[in-house]
């Protein structure tokens, strides 16, 4: 899951991205939402040990994608950063080490 953020009127934005090589050219919004919403996809990845990348303009602009949209090529370069922080949680937690989430 990639980002939290609050907008203007306090309300806090989510976005779920994945990415299957063998099928998609880029990334893609698999769960987006503001307020309980968001809440709620928040809650579902700390309840599964997904995760959580804060990020509040990346959040704020992939929140407008539709769920199943691939990413835009102008997003590419954010969320390479976010599977980089991703790929680094995972070569730490490989090592044995604790993850920083």
């Amino acid at each position: 899951m990639n980002g939290v953020t609050a907008d203007k009127k306090g309300r806090k934005a989510a976005v779920a991205l994945g990415y299957d090589a063998d099928k998609d050219s880029a990334p893609r919004v698999l769960a987006a939402g503001q307020g309980e919403l968001a809440e709620s996809l928040i809650n579902i990845a700390k309840k599964h040990d997904i995760p959580v990348h804060t990020d509040h303009p990346l959040a704020n602009a992939l929140v407008k994608l539709e769920v199943g949209a691939a990413i835009p090529p102008d997003m590419y370069a954010a969320v390479a950063e976010v599977l980089a922080f991703l790929w680094r949680l995972e070569q730490e937690k490989a090592a044995g080490g604790r993850p920083r989430a």
